[in-house]
């Protein structure tokens, strides 16, 4: 992999998805960064997912007023709740219909590809990595929840899937639909 002299992985200042501070000068022991409130913009009309959203952002909030020297739990904590959230969400779309490549699961993939490089550059040598990650997060999640996830609840409810119970109430609502999207109105979020 190829590394920035600030530390940063090169793909990250190129991600679409996601985009990081790249300075990493001095920065304080706690960041700066305000919290990211829950707002109901974020809701997207599935109850299973907002809440698993709002862990979401309550775990951002947490790495964010935790002294930097004390991120690693946190985050780890963090990048496996993040893990089981993208996996919950995926399992849904191939249960109703969406192709196992689609573009929403490829942003999951690239956002959990960068945790995990953060987490071993961070270990490596750069304490702020874990922080600027967040401050990230806290910047790219709203536009996907808004955008991918929104349209992923609206096509749940569409096809009459429960997330509670991940079942259908009708399978045949499904039989033959392949959706190869986002699950939103486009794949720019």
């Amino acid at each position: 992999m190829a590394w920035h002299d600030n530390g940063l992985p090169v793909y990250l200042s190129s991600c679409p998805s996601i985009h990081m501070t790249t300075t990493a000068t001095s920065a304080p022991a706690v960041s700066a960064a305000a919290p990211m409130p829950w707002t109901a913009s974020l809701d997207t009309g599935d109850a299973r997912m907002d809440e698993t959203h709002q862990e979401f952002v309550d775990m951002v909030n947490q790495i964010l007023a935790t002294p930097e020297d004390q991120q690693l739990p946190v985050y780890k904590a963090f990048l496996a709740h993040t893990v089981e959230h993208f996996a919950q969400e995926e399992r849904w779309m191939l249960a109703t219909g969406f192709s196992a490549d689609n573009c929403h699961a490829e942003h999951h993939a690239t956002i959990l590809e960068t945790m995990r490089v953060v987490e071993a550059h961070y270990l490596d040598s750069d304490t702020t990595i874990i922080s600027r990650m967040a401050e990230a997060l806290a910047e790219w999640f709203p536009g996907h929840a808004n955008s991918m996830d929104a349209g992923l609840a609206a096509h749940l409810k569409s096809v009459g899937f429960d997330s509670v119970t991940e079942t259908l109430a009708d399978p045949s609502a499904i039989q033959n639909v392949t959706m190869s999207g986002c699950g939103s109105v486009s794949c720019s979020s």
